[in-house]
């Protein structure tokens, strides 16, 4: 019996070690389960603002504080009152977490580092009191900030950066600078002068009440017809991100939250800007109603008073918005900045997130090539302001983008224009005041787009509108205006009834904005109609923007391809392109490079065809598959023979550098209010005037984004290389020397003012960014064009001059225009040198002196025209135009004609000439290499030193790789024939019809890339990687790989969960089996 007893003992204790260890295995399982569902949602939140859905973004929502919460988190402010921010830094990190996890993580490398002199600034404001964050505020202790006072930095030498970089390089993305953006106004008062104050009139009586109603800003857009209707933008989040609004403003129905990110302790809106912002899309007052009474405002109060604002503070607002759900934000701010990265990148993540952001396009009209950043985006709606005649507004900015030079071509922008003009709005505490501006003009969009959302019911509205179908309706849309051409008014005017009618109407499709390129048709396709394309000619480069309204993610699947139309000359054409692969947030871009193959080298007609592809997202919520649409854009051009190579001119772009990132400063030293050259410096932007001059004089003008040997010179009869700042190669130099003396090329120049003194007494420490800015040349690069030059013998002086007296000088009946130039300094035998008595501007006490000003000279089969100075040709602050003596100059250069009184011969000098001065030299406290591509540096906006996709195709060295595009998109296109929806077969409207539809038979037939397979078309719908850093690390990717994580733990533990049991079950059968043979014994 002891015997049995004790097996029995030992079968026990077995089977309690047995569930024991079941019981152990199954808390590590959930442990695991617990583990990995919380990593996941730290991944899904850490790119929450890159969500493919919507509805991801939005679930975030049901935390964020509303209205009963404004006293709490909304008051909070996010910076300390230090009067100063000498050395703050922004640092990212890789991921959103808690901020005291953050914190501790910087503090505690800091301290390791031992690294006294800086700390991290704690920010409690309400954004990371209540979400994850993804940055980190650094600053100098005061002990530090005294250290770096004392040698004071410099952009392109900024030690603290760099050494805060290193420290933090294992647990930061990357460092950057705090920057204060005092980004001006885009508020005018009715006279056009800036406003920020309350100092105009209450709408004096309900009679002129009613009379104003009648011509209110949302009446004139007919939203009154959208009100009749029952759409008045209820359920429907707006944040405005400007100067605050009181709490209890008479105007308004739904003030749900009021933020304050500022140093400064209050929520009301002292300035004015944020309560005529906020009237303007959602006031009730019958003197000036806005778009959507029933929306539910969000105001964050981003600028303080007197108008500052800085990085940070814009990104926990904008953290803090995505967090909380709201769906459209107007920005009413903008500046020439477009590389301020931490900015920018939290941009994308905002409309990544879904949200829909239009923002104002900039008040530096009527100058060209002024667009502001944000708004120059391509996932942002621009907008630009008009005037009740529906001209476009003087103080409007107008495009082209210039981010995209030298090596591409500018986009189209603003997307849309309307009214900006005595717009009224809501005064701070009650009543009306007239307002103009672009800023004025973007709230208009924006309450526009609030009242269009509200169409569709809250139930599948979000989970349709994105940031690109409100882009596509908008400029869909739009009514084209007579007069204005593509780069002043986008698509044309808002349309708010025709906008309407689209959305009621709308499937899910992507589209090419714009998906007409007709540049037949003046002045609206200016400047491509001002002149027709040629064989031999560089490529015309067309810059159009993909809208993906399937999702935030997608990729094109079918390149793109051009389909000729018989009926015409399209078959002469060679349409190549480049574009984004991966489309993130929303959109992408796509450039058309259009060439005349050889044998239209004598044709003339109009020459017209498509452009095709597909693109292809991730379904909506709820779709196992993916959503395709094949989308379209037609193009029509004016084929001409080729012009004799007299009348074609060559403009050198790639040589010029700009703002951003140097401060390169503006060539006409008197222009004290905008000292920084960011304009483009192309023909098509501040040269527009004399772009124009110059095609209806009977020339035609081309562009050179590539170093100088990548065209050649046999082609072109001058080379025309106006105000330019660039270093130039040794190959250059040796290229150019030889098309002048032996190809006959000729070379205009007009070169600007460049003085080391006078760069030195330009500088100035910048609050924003906290540098000293030191000018990083002249107006001109004169050293780099003396080096240019020295084989020719011409050389440019030191001496920075204008004219002496009231008069300009003259030759022949020219008056020669000279403000802020240069002297010739030296010359070879034979030139034709014209002397006028100039100022010296270098001394306190100017001198005045005969001095060398233009120079025309003949070296063997080529000629070289030089001037001084290219203000009188720059219509950015131009004093005096001189337009027909730069025409002089290029049919002396170009076609070797030249006046008597140009080409006298009492000018022509019989030896070498120098005025005796000392050539100018670089500076050697700036390092220019930082701007500069020629000598290797990456500024963010350099071009390449290799012929790329913008030259002719015989320099062009891998001229295969953006047509092709092998070993990227290679698939076979019957697998997305197999998951292609039939309804989502989308193809943009057309307003004509070509008459070619049965040629989308071809569409499959000509496809090069069908083998391989980078992009998955299994059950998984796998996308490739992207090309840009967010999408990298984006959305859909990261979600899948997340799912598939969740699908594997759960799979495994269930199986694990399963065999336990099993056993379980068998040994306490195989117990019960066993135990009556045990009584037996």
């Amino acid at each position: 019996m002891r015997a049995r007893d004790g097996e029995r003992a030992a079968q026990r204790r077995r089977e309690s070690r047995h569930h024991a260890r079941a019981r152990i295995w199954s808390r590590i399982i959930g442990v695991a389960f617990v583990v990995v569902l919380s990593v996941g949602a730290g991944a899904v939140w850490a790119n929450a603002g890159k969500s493919d859905g919507v509805d991801d973004a939005r679930s975030q929502s049901c935390a964020a504080p509303t209205s009963s919460s404004m006293s709490s988190a909304a008051t909070t402010t996010t910076a300390s009152t230090r009067s100063t921010l000498e050395d703050r830094f922004i640092v990212r990190m890789r991921s959103y977490e808690d901020i005291e996890a953050h914190e501790r993580a910087v503090g505690a490398v800091l301290r390791r580092q031992r690294r006294a002199s800086w700390r991290v600034l704690p920010r409690r404001n309400a954004a990371v009191k209540t979400y994850p964050t993804d940055f980190v505020v650094v600053e100098t202790t005061p002990s530090g900030t005294s250290t770096f006072e004392r040698a004071r930095r410099s952009r392109a030498k900024d030690d603290a950066l760099v050494s805060l970089r290193e420290v933090l390089r294992d647990v930061a993305k990357d460092v950057h600078r705090e920057q204060r953006i005092t980004r001006k106004s885009l508020l005018q008062d009715g006279a056009g002068n800036d406003s920020g104050n309350e100092d105009e009139e209450d709408a004096p009586s309900r009679r002129r009440g009613r009379k104003l109603l009648q011509s209110s800003v949302a009446m004139k857009l007919n939203a009154n017809a959208l009100w009749k209707q029952g759409y008045t933008g209820a359920g429907v989040k707006m944040a405005i991100f400007d100067t605050g609004i009181a709490a209890d403003h008479p105007h308004f129905n739904n003030i749900i939250e009021r933020t304050n990110w500022t140093n400064e302790n209050q929520l009301e809106d002292g300035l004015g800007h944020g309560s005529f912002v906020a009237g303007v899309i959602a006031g009730t007052s019958k003197d000036c109603a806005g778009f959507a009474p029933d929306a539910h405002i969000h105001t964050f109060r981003v600028f303080t008073t007197a108008q500052n604002s800085y990085t940070s503070w814009f990104l926990d607002g904008f953290n803090y918005a995505i967090a909380s759900g709201v769906h459209v934000l107007n920005l009413s701010i903008g500046g020439p900045d477009y590389l301020d990265i931490p900015f920018v990148d939290k941009v994308h993540e905002i409309t990544a997130s879904g949200i829909i952001m239009i923002s104002a396009i900039g008040n530096d009209g009527p100058l060209y090539g002024t667009l502001n950043n944000p708004a120059d985006n391509l996932d942002i709606i621009g907008i630009g302001g008009i005037t009740s005649a529906h001209q476009i507004a003087a103080f409007s900015s107008r495009g082209m983008s210039t981010w995209e030079l030298p090596s591409g071509y500018g986009r189209v922008k603003p997307d849309i224009v309307t009214y900006g003009d005595n717009i009224w709005g809501s005064k701070i505490t009650g009543g009306c005041r007239s307002l103009s501006g672009t800023s004025v003009a973007s709230p208009v969009a924006a309450g526009a787009a609030v009242l269009l959302s509200s169409i569709l019911p809250e139930s599948t509205r979000w989970s349709i509108l994105n940031p690109a179908v409100m882009k596509q309706i908008l400029v869909e849309g739009a009514e084209k205006l007579p007069g204005p051409h593509r780069y002043e008014q986008g698509a044309g005017k808002l349309n708010l009834l025709q906008s309407a009618e689209i959305l009621k109407a709308y499937k899910p499709r992507a589209s090419i904005i714009p998906s007409d390129f007709d540049l037949t048709e003046c002045p609206y396709a200016w400047p491509h109609c001002k002149q027709g394309i040629y064989a031999t000619m560089m490529p015309l480069i067309l810059n159009t923007t993909i809208a993906n309204g399937l999702g935030a993610h997608g990729e094109v699947v079918v390149a793109p391809k051009f389909i000729p139309n018989d009926s015409d000359l399209g078959d002469v054409l060679d349409v190549r392109f480049s574009f984004s692969e991966t489309l993130w947030p929303y959109s992408g871009y796509l450039a058309l490079y259009i060439r005349v193959k050889d044998e239209g080298a004598l044709k003339s007609g109009v020459a017209s065809g498509r452009v095709t592809l597909t693109v292809a997202s991730p379904g909506a919520r709820g779709e196992t598959a993916l959503r395709f649409s094949e989308v379209e854009m037609t193009l029509k051009v004016n084929v001409i023979p080729t012009p004799p190579r007299n009348k074609r001119l060559l403009w050198d772009q790639f040589h010029n550098v700009r703002y951003p990132p140097g401060y390169i400063p503006r060539d006409n030293i008197d222009m004290k209010s905008d000292v920084l050259d960011w304009h483009g410096d192309h023909p098509h932007t501040n040269f527009h005037e004399l772009y124009d001059t110059l095609t209806s004089a009977g020339y035609f003008v081309e562009v050179l984004g590539a170093p100088f040997t990548c065209f050649d010179a046999k082609n072109y009869g001058a080379l025309l290389m106006v105000d330019l700042e660039e270093e130039y190669s040794e190959a250059e130099v040796q290229k150019l020397q030889r098309d002048v003396r032996e190809e006959g090329l000729g070379v205009v120049l007009f070169a600007e003012w460049y003085n080391v003194q006078m760069m030195e007494s330009m500088k100035f420490y910048d609050d924003n960014t906290h540098y000293d800015w030191n000018a990083a040349t002249g107006g001109a690069n004169i050293p780099a064009l003396n080096d240019l030059l020295q084989p020719f013998g011409i050389q440019f002086g030191d001496v920075v001059t204008e004219k002496a007296g009231s008069a300009f000088p003259k030759i022949d009946d020219d008056i020669v225009a000279i403000s802020s130039g240069t002297t010739i300094a030296r010359a070879p035998q034979g030139t034709f040198l014209h002397f006028a008595s100039l100022k010296d501007r270098n001394n306190k006490e100017p001198v005045v002196a005969n001095r060398a000003f233009a120079s025309l000279t003949r070296f063997g089969e080529g000629r070289v025209f030089a001037f001084v100075d290219s203000n009188c040709v720059d219509s950015s602050h131009i004093q005096f135009r001189c337009f027909e003596f730069f025409t002089r100059a290029v049919a002396f250069a170009a076609e070797n004609e030249c006046s008597a009184k140009y080409c006298d011969p009492a000018k022509q000098i019989n030896d070498a000439y120098s005025d005796g001065s000392e050539l100018p030299k670089r500076r050697n406290d700036v390092d220019f290499s930082e701007f500069s591509t020629v000598l290797g540096g990456h500024p963010g906006n350099e071009g390449s030193m290799t012929c790329g996709a913008n030259s002719p195709l015989e320099f062009h060295t891998a001229r295969v790789s953006y047509t092709d595009l092998p070993g990227r998109l290679k698939f076979d296109p019957k697998l997305v024939e197999r998951n292609r929806p039939s309804s989502s077969q989308t193809v943009v409207p057309r307003d004509d019809d070509d008459g070619n539809d049965d040629n989308d038979d071809n569409d499959d037939d000509n496809d090069d890339n069908d083998d391989g397979a980078d992009v998955n078309f299994d059950g998984r719908k796998t996308f490739a990687a992207s090309t840009r850093d967010e999408a990298d690390a984006g959305v859909f990717p990261i979600v899948t790989s997340t799912t598939t994580l969740y699908v594997v733990v759960i799979v495994v533990g269930l199986i694990c969960v399963v065999r336990t049991v099993k056993r379980r079950r068998a040994r306490r059968a195989k117990a019960r089996a066993n135990a009556p043979q045990i009584g037996a014994l």
